[in-house]
């Protein structure tokens, strides 16, 4: 009996020894983490999770890769999590000694979330309700592109309500005094810089995606035109840009006409663009730790580092309490050591701006690039909150760095807090451009798909003069430009400084004229005792409706090129080109409940997208126009449809 019991125990033993020394099935599950447009997505978080087993978890690296060793067989749900990101969820089997490779593409969400979509309505401002001060006023209009990947190209109306001043908000902007009628008997001249500057679109953008109204200084109407390239034709060999005018009635006042002056700059290839020496300087304090600043700068320098080039170099310094550099100057060909340094940036601390902006002058200046791109790119919300220089020695500096050919352009993100009139004032002085991030895309645009634009200046110091014939124009407006008036003696002034035109950029500017013999909108002066209208004079002068002069200079020159072009006081029609440019100015002074809207509509038909035949051409925004060609309607300017 007892021999009998050993041999079962034996037996037993011998079976559960059997049994735990048979290896057990396992696999690798690997992947690559991407977003919308391809490029990878570090410190992304991957979790491997399946019943009655452990959880696992990894972070992708800076080339959004992933790994999983030793897995057992069986099917297990993988979820992928990133900041800016929708949540992803996929089924994975595993099977016996096998190697699964994926590739996930995650999806962008807006940084704000719009309201969901109402029926679409014309601009209803709604009375004001005294006896309930807790309702907030609102008005519906067509909403401008999504913030988000996903949405871009839908349209709907939105019901927004006017700023929430009682929140808790520090966004600063410059106030805008709006250009007035000016008689030309009075001042027939009209002197203003150009700008290339896009910020205020997209931020616009981002209120109205949020369903608010942004504040009238928020909204600068030539950067919502700027925003669009627009079907000019090109510049000559010899030119940096190319002058297109037009004329055409008024769209909203059927008394007045409406001119159009348009630059076209010279386009580039990938292959022409020259080599990029670039230094990135970010603010990684403490305020941009939320989803929408730090990790959508991360993502953006991401994507521009899949672009980079063994010829160009890239550096990153930040600031906070104190500056330091992250990553010294790197040929754009180490994409590794770029893309690790970049998912290693975290946010904390207060802010140093000025002693960051000193740092990254050096690098750039120690790695210049002859004949290159050289600049200095700024990424912030715009708080320079413990900086130990004043203002004025902070835009002293940037305007020597100018001098020597390193340019500044600033980056802005995040709500709440941005400091608009500064991030504009910082880029003006800096021969550099001010963008607005409010979404993925939108930072694609910015450093990938227009870097070009953004980066390569093809001329500087651009000015505009414009000089009215009296026995044509009664009165004229220059519409947006606000900022970028200067005196007229400055035209000639090679000292005086003016804006910058990059790469395949296009430049609008609208004039609305009274012509002669109607009267001016507004109170005018009283009639001068000395002055009389003028009589007429030299032949050919009468079919003239006003004189465009141009002064430039070439990238690293210091004497200013004259270009002059005569404009004929004749009306052809409402071209494609100028009927968008239109549509875009009549909403944005809608946003600014400017005096000057005159008959403006949201729906009036008088806007055009640019015709279906030119799609795809390069030169126009894509998806613009409808497929027979028509006409649209001020909504249309601004919709996904004439959108970027």
């Amino acid at each position: 009996m007892r021999l009998f019991a050993f041999a079962l125990l034996l037996g037993a033993v011998v079976y559960v020894s059997g049994q735990t020394t048979t290896p057990t099935a396992t696999g690798i599950v690997s992947g690559t983490v991407t977003d919308g447009l391809g490029a990878p997505v570090p410190a992304a978080d991957v979790v491997l999770r399946r019943r009655r087993s452990p959880e696992r978890t990894t972070r992708t690296g800076a080339g959004g890769e992933f790994r999983f060793e030793a897995v057992p067989d069986g099917t297990y749900d993988l979820q992928i999590r990133k900041a800016g990101f929708a949540l992803l969820t996929s089924r994975v089997d595993v099977g016996s000694t096998t190697s699964t490779a994926l590739t996930f593409t995650l999806a962008a969400v807006p940084t704000t979330q719009p309201p969901p979509p109402l029926n679409p309505a014309v601009v209803d401002r709604t009375r004001e309700h005294r006896k309930a001060p807790a309702a907030v006023p609102t008005e519906t209009v067509n909403a401008m592109p999504s913030a988000g990947l996903s949405g871009a190209g839908r349209m709907g109306s939105l019901t927004l309500r006017a700023p929430d001043r009682d929140r808790f908000n520090t966004e600063a902007y410059t106030h805008i005094e709006e250009n007035r009628f000016r008689r030309v008997a009075d001042d027939p001249l009209s002197t203003f810089s150009i700008d290339v500057d896009t910020a205020s679109y997209a931020n616009v953008r981002r209120f109205l995606n949020q369903g608010q109204l942004p504040p009238a200084d928020a909204v600068r109407v030539e950067e919502l035109i700027n925003y669009f390239r627009f079907d000019y034709a090109d510049a000559r060999d010899d030119e940096p840009f190319s002058v297109t005018t037009e004329l055409a009635a008024c769209p909203w006042n059927p008394r007045h006409r409406l001119a159009l002056v348009g630059l076209q700059a010279r386009r580039m290839t990938a292959a022409q663009t020259p080599p990029r020496n670039l230094v990135f300087l970010l603010d990684v304090s403490g305020s941009m730790a939320s989803a929408d600043k730090l990790p959508l700068v991360k993502n953006a320098m991401t994507m521009l580092a899949g672009t980079l080039t063994a010829a160009d170099r890239v550096a990153i310094v930040v600031y906070a309490g104190a500056s330091g550099v992250v990553l010294h100057s790197t040929p754009g060909s180490h994409k590794t050591e770029i893309r690790r340094a970049i998912a290693e940036l975290e946010p904390g601390g207060s802010t140093n701006g000025a002693a960051g902006i000193k740092l990254a002058y050096d690098l750039a200046a120690r790695a210049r690039i002859p004949n290159g791109i050289n600049r200095v790119i700024l990424a912030t919300d715009g708080d320079f909150n413990v900086g130990v220089t004043s203002e004025g020695e902070l835009i002293r500096l940037i305007e020597e760095k100018r001098e020597r050919g390193i340019f500044l352009s600033v980056l802005g993100v995040g709500t709440g807090n941005l400091k608009d009139s500064t991030m504009e004032q910082l880029a003006d002085k800096g021969n550099g451009n001010y963008s607005y991030l409010d979404s993925l895309q939108e930072a694609r645009r910015v450093l990938v798909a227009e870097a070009g634009a953004t980066l390569t200046t093809v001329a500087k110091d651009v000015k505009i003069q414009v000089e009215f014939n009296p026995r044509a124009v009664s009165a004229y407006k220059l519409i947006g430009y606000e900022n970028r008036v200067l005196q007229h003696e400055d035209f000639n002034d090679d000292r005086k400084d003016a804006g910058e035109i990059g790469a395949g950029h296009s430049v609008t500017a609208l004039y609305e004229i009274v012509p002669d013999g109607e009267e001016m909108p507004g109170k005018g002066v009283d009639p001068l005792r000395y002055q009389s209208r003028p009589e007429p004079g030299k032949p050919g002068l009468s079919g003239e409706l006003m004189t465009v002069k141009l002064r430039y200079k070439a990238p690293n020159g210091s004497e200013s090129r004259l270009i002059v072009r005569p404009v004929a006081n004749r009306t052809n029609g409402t071209s494609s080109n100028l009927g968008f440019a239109a549509a875009v100015a009549e909403f944005g002074m809608l946003l600014r409940n400017s005096e000057h809207k005159g008959g403006g509509d949201v729906d009036q038909r008088q806007g055009a997208c640019p015709p279906a035949s030119r799609r795809g051409s390069g030169r126009l925004p894509r998806g613009t126009g409808a497929p027979d060609g028509s006409r649209r309607s001020a909504r249309g300017a601004v919709d996904g449809r004439c959108a970027r």
